[in-house]
Protein backbone atom coordinates (compact mmCIF):
# COMPACT_ATOMS: atom_id res chain seq x y z
CA UNK A 1 0.00 0.00 0.00
CA UNK A 2 1.16 3.57 -0.69
CA UNK A 3 2.50 5.66 2.14
CA UNK A 4 -0.32 6.61 4.52
CA UNK A 5 -0.63 9.46 6.99
CA UNK A 6 -1.60 7.76 10.27
CA UNK A 7 -2.41 9.20 13.71
CA UNK A 8 -2.89 7.12 16.85
CA UNK A 9 -4.94 8.82 19.57
CA UNK A 10 -4.43 7.48 23.09
CA UNK A 11 -2.00 6.72 25.88
CA UNK A 12 1.72 6.97 25.15
CA UNK A 13 4.92 8.27 26.74
CA UNK A 14 5.28 9.83 29.31
CA UNK A 15 2.43 7.63 30.51
CA UNK A 16 3.14 4.02 31.37
CA UNK A 17 1.29 0.72 31.14
CA UNK A 18 0.09 -1.85 28.63
CA UNK A 19 -2.01 0.46 26.43
CA UNK A 20 0.88 2.91 26.10
CA UNK A 21 3.27 0.07 25.25
CA UNK A 22 0.84 -1.21 22.60
CA UNK A 23 0.35 2.20 20.96
CA UNK A 24 4.07 2.90 20.81
CA UNK A 25 4.93 -0.51 19.39
CA UNK A 26 2.13 -0.22 16.80
CA UNK A 27 3.43 3.20 15.74
CA UNK A 28 6.94 1.78 15.34
CA UNK A 29 5.61 -0.97 13.09
CA UNK A 30 3.83 1.51 10.82
CA UNK A 31 7.00 3.64 10.68
CA UNK A 32 9.11 0.64 9.71
CA UNK A 33 6.66 -0.08 6.90
CA UNK A 34 7.25 3.41 5.49
CA UNK A 35 4.15 5.27 6.71
CA UNK A 36 4.00 8.70 8.35
CA UNK A 37 2.92 8.27 11.97
CA UNK A 38 2.07 10.58 14.88
CA UNK A 39 0.65 9.87 18.32
CA UNK A 40 -1.64 12.29 20.14
CA UNK A 41 -1.63 11.58 23.87
CA UNK A 42 -2.74 13.27 27.07
CA UNK A 43 -1.73 16.31 29.06
CA UNK A 44 -4.18 14.94 31.64
CA UNK A 45 -5.16 11.29 31.39
CA UNK A 46 -6.90 10.53 34.70
CA UNK A 47 -7.49 12.80 37.66
CA UNK A 48 -5.26 11.44 40.43
CA UNK A 49 -8.21 10.34 42.55
CA UNK A 50 -9.32 8.01 39.76
CA UNK A 51 -5.90 6.39 39.28
CA UNK A 52 -5.33 3.41 41.61
CA UNK A 53 -1.55 3.09 41.22
CA UNK A 54 1.37 5.07 42.64
CA UNK A 55 2.03 7.13 39.51
CA UNK A 56 0.72 7.40 35.95
CA UNK A 57 4.15 8.25 34.57
CA UNK A 58 6.98 6.17 33.18
CA UNK A 59 10.58 6.23 34.39
CA UNK A 60 11.81 4.79 31.10
CA UNK A 61 13.60 6.92 28.48
CA UNK A 62 11.49 8.76 25.91
CA UNK A 63 11.11 6.73 22.68
CA UNK A 64 13.30 8.64 20.25
CA UNK A 65 11.81 7.34 16.98
CA UNK A 66 8.26 8.44 17.71
CA UNK A 67 6.50 11.76 17.19
CA UNK A 68 4.29 12.16 20.28
CA UNK A 69 2.16 15.26 20.92
CA UNK A 70 0.77 15.84 24.41
CA UNK A 71 -2.49 17.65 23.67
CA UNK A 72 -5.53 15.89 25.17
CA UNK A 73 -7.24 16.73 28.46
CA UNK A 74 -9.49 13.77 29.22
CA UNK A 75 -11.95 15.80 31.33
CA UNK A 76 -12.26 19.02 29.27
CA UNK A 77 -14.84 18.93 26.44
CA UNK A 78 -13.59 22.24 24.98
CA UNK A 79 -10.16 20.66 24.66
CA UNK A 80 -11.65 17.64 22.86
CA UNK A 81 -13.19 19.89 20.21
CA UNK A 82 -9.96 21.85 19.81
CA UNK A 83 -7.83 18.71 19.40
CA UNK A 84 -10.34 17.18 16.99
CA UNK A 85 -10.26 20.28 14.80
CA UNK A 86 -6.46 20.35 14.84
CA UNK A 87 -6.22 16.74 13.69
CA UNK A 88 -9.00 17.23 11.13
CA UNK A 89 -6.98 19.95 9.40
CA UNK A 90 -4.04 17.57 8.99
CA UNK A 91 -6.18 15.38 6.70
CA UNK A 92 -4.77 12.05 7.93
CA UNK A 93 -5.71 8.97 5.94
CA UNK A 94 -6.17 6.79 9.00
CA UNK A 95 -6.91 7.45 12.67
CA UNK A 96 -6.58 4.63 15.20
CA UNK A 97 -8.30 5.18 18.53
CA UNK A 98 -7.73 2.48 21.16
CA UNK A 99 -10.56 1.87 23.63
CA UNK A 100 -10.25 0.22 27.01
CA UNK A 101 -12.62 1.87 29.48
CA UNK A 102 -15.87 3.85 29.55
CA UNK A 103 -14.30 6.87 31.25
CA UNK A 104 -12.54 7.63 27.95
CA UNK A 105 -15.57 7.10 25.69
CA UNK A 106 -16.86 10.69 25.56
CA UNK A 107 -13.40 12.21 25.14
CA UNK A 108 -12.32 9.87 22.35
CA UNK A 109 -15.73 9.88 20.68
CA UNK A 110 -15.88 13.68 20.62
CA UNK A 111 -12.41 14.00 19.08
CA UNK A 112 -13.42 11.45 16.43
CA UNK A 113 -16.65 13.31 15.68
CA UNK A 114 -14.67 16.45 14.88
CA UNK A 115 -12.17 14.64 12.66
CA UNK A 116 -14.92 12.95 10.64
CA UNK A 117 -16.09 16.32 9.35
CA UNK A 118 -13.25 16.41 6.83
CA UNK A 119 -14.97 13.53 4.94
CA UNK A 120 -11.57 12.02 4.19
CA UNK A 121 -10.16 10.33 7.26
CA UNK A 122 -11.13 6.75 8.18
CA UNK A 123 -11.30 6.06 11.90
CA UNK A 124 -10.68 2.60 13.32
CA UNK A 125 -11.55 1.70 16.89
CA UNK A 126 -8.92 -0.63 18.32
CA UNK A 127 -10.84 -2.28 21.14
CA UNK A 128 -8.90 -3.87 23.99
CA UNK A 129 -11.96 -4.18 26.24
CA UNK A 130 -15.46 -3.06 25.30
CA UNK A 131 -16.93 -4.00 28.68
CA UNK A 132 -14.46 -3.54 31.55
CA UNK A 133 -13.52 -6.33 33.96
CA UNK A 134 -14.91 -4.20 36.80
CA UNK A 135 -18.16 -2.76 35.38
CA UNK A 136 -19.78 0.54 36.37
CA UNK A 137 -22.91 2.47 35.42
CA UNK A 138 -20.93 4.32 32.75
CA UNK A 139 -20.63 1.09 30.75
CA UNK A 140 -24.32 1.15 29.84
CA UNK A 141 -24.27 4.56 28.18
CA UNK A 142 -20.86 6.01 27.32
CA UNK A 143 -19.50 3.27 24.99
CA UNK A 144 -22.35 3.91 22.53
CA UNK A 145 -20.96 7.36 21.78
CA UNK A 146 -17.48 6.02 21.09
CA UNK A 147 -18.85 3.25 18.85
CA UNK A 148 -21.08 5.69 16.97
CA UNK A 149 -18.06 7.75 15.88
CA UNK A 150 -15.89 4.88 14.61
CA UNK A 151 -15.94 3.69 10.98
CA UNK A 152 -14.65 0.19 11.70
CA UNK A 153 -13.26 -1.91 14.52
CA UNK A 154 -10.36 -4.22 15.28
CA UNK A 155 -10.63 -6.35 18.41
CA UNK A 156 -7.87 -8.32 20.11
CA UNK A 157 -10.09 -11.28 21.00
CA UNK A 158 -13.16 -12.97 19.55
CA UNK A 159 -15.13 -12.33 22.74
CA UNK A 160 -14.64 -8.56 22.36
CA UNK A 161 -16.17 -8.67 18.86
CA UNK A 162 -19.36 -9.94 20.48
CA UNK A 163 -19.25 -7.13 23.02
CA UNK A 164 -18.83 -4.46 20.31
CA UNK A 165 -21.96 -5.74 18.58
CA UNK A 166 -23.97 -4.94 21.70
CA UNK A 167 -23.35 -1.25 21.04
CA UNK A 168 -23.06 -1.14 17.24
CA UNK A 169 -26.51 -0.99 15.66
CA UNK A 170 -25.20 -0.27 12.14
CA UNK A 171 -23.15 -3.42 11.71
CA UNK A 172 -19.95 -1.55 10.84
CA UNK A 173 -16.93 -3.55 9.60
CA UNK A 174 -15.25 -5.49 12.37
CA UNK A 175 -12.41 -7.95 12.49
CA UNK A 176 -10.37 -9.86 15.02
CA UNK A 177 -6.58 -9.65 15.04
CA UNK A 178 -4.83 -11.23 18.01
CA UNK A 179 -2.66 -9.20 20.34
CA UNK A 180 0.85 -9.17 18.84
CA UNK A 181 3.93 -10.10 20.85
CA UNK A 182 5.55 -7.50 23.05
CA UNK A 183 9.08 -7.84 21.74
CA UNK A 184 10.64 -4.68 23.15
CA UNK A 185 11.51 -5.91 26.65
CA UNK A 186 14.99 -7.17 25.91
CA UNK A 187 16.42 -10.65 25.49
CA UNK A 188 15.89 -13.88 27.39
CA UNK A 189 18.70 -14.40 29.92
CA UNK A 190 20.05 -17.64 31.41
CA UNK A 191 17.85 -18.53 34.40
CA UNK A 192 20.70 -18.55 36.90
CA UNK A 193 21.88 -15.14 35.71
CA UNK A 194 18.39 -13.63 36.05
CA UNK A 195 17.96 -15.14 39.53
CA UNK A 196 21.25 -13.69 40.70
CA UNK A 197 20.38 -10.26 39.33
CA UNK A 198 17.05 -10.40 41.20
CA UNK A 199 18.92 -11.60 44.30
CA UNK A 200 16.76 -14.70 44.68
CA UNK A 201 17.73 -18.30 45.46
CA UNK A 202 19.06 -19.93 42.28
CA UNK A 203 18.38 -23.42 43.69
CA UNK A 204 14.61 -22.86 43.63
CA UNK A 205 12.09 -23.10 40.80
CA UNK A 206 9.78 -20.14 40.22
CA UNK A 207 6.35 -19.51 38.80
CA UNK A 208 5.57 -15.91 37.82
CA UNK A 209 2.53 -13.72 38.33
CA UNK A 210 3.21 -10.50 36.40
CA UNK A 211 1.37 -7.21 36.05
CA UNK A 212 -0.73 -4.87 38.14
CA UNK A 213 -2.90 -6.53 40.77
CA UNK A 214 -6.69 -6.20 40.80
CA UNK A 215 -9.39 -8.56 41.98
CA UNK A 216 -10.28 -9.87 38.50
CA UNK A 217 -6.71 -11.12 37.95
CA UNK A 218 -7.19 -13.85 40.55
CA UNK A 219 -3.95 -13.60 42.51
CA UNK A 220 -5.91 -14.85 45.52
CA UNK A 221 -6.62 -18.10 43.63
CA UNK A 222 -2.93 -18.57 42.89
CA UNK A 223 -1.98 -17.94 46.52
CA UNK A 224 -4.61 -20.47 47.61
CA UNK A 225 -3.12 -22.96 45.14
CA UNK A 226 0.18 -22.62 47.01
CA UNK A 227 -1.57 -23.95 50.12
CA UNK A 228 -1.81 -27.35 48.36
CA UNK A 229 0.36 -29.91 50.16
CA UNK A 230 1.70 -31.18 46.81
CA UNK A 231 2.97 -27.70 45.98
CA UNK A 232 4.58 -27.28 49.38
CA UNK A 233 6.69 -30.39 48.77
CA UNK A 234 8.22 -28.92 45.60
CA UNK A 235 11.30 -26.64 45.56
CA UNK A 236 8.97 -23.97 44.24
CA UNK A 237 8.33 -20.31 44.98
CA UNK A 238 5.92 -17.73 43.59
CA UNK A 239 7.32 -14.53 42.08
CA UNK A 240 4.76 -11.71 42.19
CA UNK A 241 5.98 -8.78 40.09
CA UNK A 242 3.57 -5.87 39.86
CA UNK A 243 1.93 -2.97 41.62
CA UNK A 244 -1.20 -3.28 43.75
CA UNK A 245 -4.11 -1.38 42.20
CA UNK A 246 -6.26 -2.15 45.24
CA UNK A 247 -5.81 -2.80 48.95
CA UNK A 248 -2.98 -5.31 49.33
CA UNK A 249 -4.34 -6.48 52.69
CA UNK A 250 -6.51 -9.19 51.07
CA UNK A 251 -3.44 -10.87 49.63
CA UNK A 252 -1.14 -10.33 52.59
CA UNK A 253 -3.80 -11.88 54.83
CA UNK A 254 -3.83 -15.04 52.68
CA UNK A 255 -0.03 -15.20 52.81
CA UNK A 256 0.10 -14.72 56.60
CA UNK A 257 -2.86 -16.95 57.42
CA UNK A 258 -1.44 -19.88 55.47
CA UNK A 259 2.24 -19.40 56.37
CA UNK A 260 3.25 -18.73 52.77
CA UNK A 261 5.89 -16.07 53.47
CA UNK A 262 8.73 -18.44 52.69
CA UNK A 263 7.09 -19.43 49.38
CA UNK A 264 6.15 -15.98 48.06
CA UNK A 265 8.50 -13.26 46.81
CA UNK A 266 6.74 -9.94 46.37
CA UNK A 267 8.11 -7.23 44.06
CA UNK A 268 5.16 -4.87 44.49
CA UNK A 269 6.16 -1.95 42.28
CA UNK A 270 5.55 -1.18 38.63
CA UNK A 271 8.26 -3.07 36.74
CA UNK A 272 10.20 -0.75 34.38
CA UNK A 273 10.78 -1.96 30.83
CA UNK A 274 14.47 -2.68 31.35
CA UNK A 275 13.73 -5.11 34.23
CA UNK A 276 10.88 -7.09 32.66
CA UNK A 277 13.23 -9.67 31.13
CA UNK A 278 14.70 -10.49 34.56
CA UNK A 279 11.39 -11.82 35.87
CA UNK A 280 10.45 -13.75 32.74
CA UNK A 281 13.95 -15.20 32.45
CA UNK A 282 14.01 -16.34 36.09
CA UNK A 283 10.73 -18.26 35.98
CA UNK A 284 9.80 -21.67 34.57
CA UNK A 285 6.15 -20.91 33.87
CA UNK A 286 3.88 -17.84 33.84
CA UNK A 287 0.52 -18.16 35.62
CA UNK A 288 -2.50 -16.02 34.74
CA UNK A 289 -5.23 -17.10 37.18
CA UNK A 290 -7.75 -14.53 35.91
CA UNK A 291 -11.40 -14.64 36.96
CA UNK A 292 -12.42 -12.59 33.91
CA UNK A 293 -10.45 -11.59 30.83
CA UNK A 294 -10.60 -10.55 27.19
CA UNK A 295 -6.96 -10.97 26.21
CA UNK A 296 -3.74 -10.15 28.02
CA UNK A 297 -0.50 -8.44 27.13
CA UNK A 298 1.20 -10.67 29.72
CA UNK A 299 0.53 -13.67 27.47
CA UNK A 300 2.33 -11.96 24.62
CA UNK A 301 5.31 -11.05 26.80
CA UNK A 302 5.49 -14.71 27.82
CA UNK A 303 5.50 -15.74 24.15
CA UNK A 304 8.32 -13.31 23.45
CA UNK A 305 10.40 -15.01 26.13
CA UNK A 306 9.16 -18.47 25.05
CA UNK A 307 7.75 -19.27 28.48
CA UNK A 308 5.03 -21.89 29.08
CA UNK A 309 1.80 -20.59 30.62
CA UNK A 310 -0.98 -21.68 32.92
CA UNK A 311 -4.11 -19.65 32.11
CA UNK A 312 -7.72 -19.90 33.16
CA UNK A 313 -10.57 -20.67 30.80
CA UNK A 314 -12.01 -17.15 30.69
CA UNK A 315 -12.41 -14.61 27.89
CA UNK A 316 -9.92 -14.97 25.06
CA UNK A 317 -7.04 -16.54 27.01
CA UNK A 318 -7.80 -20.06 25.79
CA UNK A 319 -7.79 -18.76 22.18
CA UNK A 320 -4.12 -17.83 22.55
CA UNK A 321 -2.64 -20.64 24.69
CA UNK A 322 -3.16 -24.13 23.18
CA UNK A 323 -3.80 -26.54 26.04
CA UNK A 324 -1.18 -29.26 26.33
CA UNK A 325 1.15 -27.54 23.86
CA UNK A 326 2.15 -24.13 25.18
CA UNK A 327 0.83 -24.74 28.66
CA UNK A 328 -2.43 -25.43 30.43
CA UNK A 329 -5.94 -23.97 30.23
CA UNK A 330 -7.73 -24.65 33.50
CA UNK A 331 -10.86 -23.63 35.37
CA UNK A 332 -10.52 -20.51 37.54
CA UNK A 333 -10.16 -22.19 40.91
CA UNK A 334 -7.24 -22.93 43.23
CA UNK A 335 -7.31 -26.73 42.85
CA UNK A 336 -7.23 -26.64 39.05
CA UNK A 337 -4.32 -24.18 39.12
CA UNK A 338 -2.46 -26.37 41.64
CA UNK A 339 -3.11 -29.49 39.51
CA UNK A 340 -1.55 -27.79 36.50
CA UNK A 341 1.55 -26.71 38.43
CA UNK A 342 2.00 -30.23 39.84
CA UNK A 343 1.60 -31.75 36.37
CA UNK A 344 4.07 -29.28 34.85
CA UNK A 345 6.81 -30.12 37.33
CA UNK A 346 6.14 -33.83 37.82
CA UNK A 347 6.11 -34.56 34.07
CA UNK A 348 9.01 -32.16 33.39
CA UNK A 349 7.03 -30.51 30.58
CA UNK A 350 9.06 -27.34 30.30
CA UNK A 351 11.25 -28.21 27.30
CA UNK A 352 8.31 -29.61 25.30
CA UNK A 353 6.17 -26.54 25.96
CA UNK A 354 9.03 -24.18 25.07
CA UNK A 355 9.35 -25.92 21.71
CA UNK A 356 5.66 -25.30 20.98
CA UNK A 357 5.86 -21.68 22.24
CA UNK A 358 8.60 -20.97 19.70
CA UNK A 359 6.31 -22.17 16.90
CA UNK A 360 3.11 -20.58 18.22
CA UNK A 361 4.63 -17.12 18.67
CA UNK A 362 5.10 -16.82 14.90
CA UNK A 363 1.35 -16.18 14.60
CA UNK A 364 1.58 -12.98 16.58
CA UNK A 365 3.72 -10.51 14.68
CA UNK A 366 2.99 -6.80 14.37
CA UNK A 367 2.90 -6.87 10.56
CA UNK A 368 -0.33 -8.88 10.75
CA UNK A 369 -1.92 -6.21 12.93
CA UNK A 370 -0.95 -3.35 10.60
CA UNK A 371 -2.08 -5.35 7.57
CA UNK A 372 -5.48 -5.90 9.20
CA UNK A 373 -5.90 -2.18 9.82
CA UNK A 374 -4.78 -1.09 6.37
CA UNK A 375 -7.16 -3.61 4.79
CA UNK A 376 -10.01 -1.97 6.67
CA UNK A 377 -8.86 1.37 5.25
CA UNK A 378 -9.59 0.24 1.69
CA UNK A 379 -12.95 -1.43 2.34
Amino acid sequence: MNKQKIIIIGTAYPYRGGIAAFNERLALQFLREGHEVEIYTFILQYPNFLFPGKTQYSNDPEPKELCIYRKINAVNPLNWIKVGKEIRKKQPDLIIIPYWMSFMALCLGCIASQIKKNHHTKIIGLVHNMIPHEPSLLDKFFPKYYVKNMDAFVSLSESVLTDINKFDKKNKPKTFSPHPIYDHYGMLLPKDDAKRRLNIDDQQNYVLFFGFIRAYKGLDLLLEAFEDERIKKLPLKLLIAGEFYEDEKTYLDIINKNNLKSQVLLFNDFIPNHNVNLFFSACDVVVQPYKTATQSGVTQIAYHFEKPMIVTHVGGLSEIVPHGKCGYVVEPNAKAIADAMVDFYSLNNESLFIKHCKMEKEKYNWAKMTETMLNLLIR
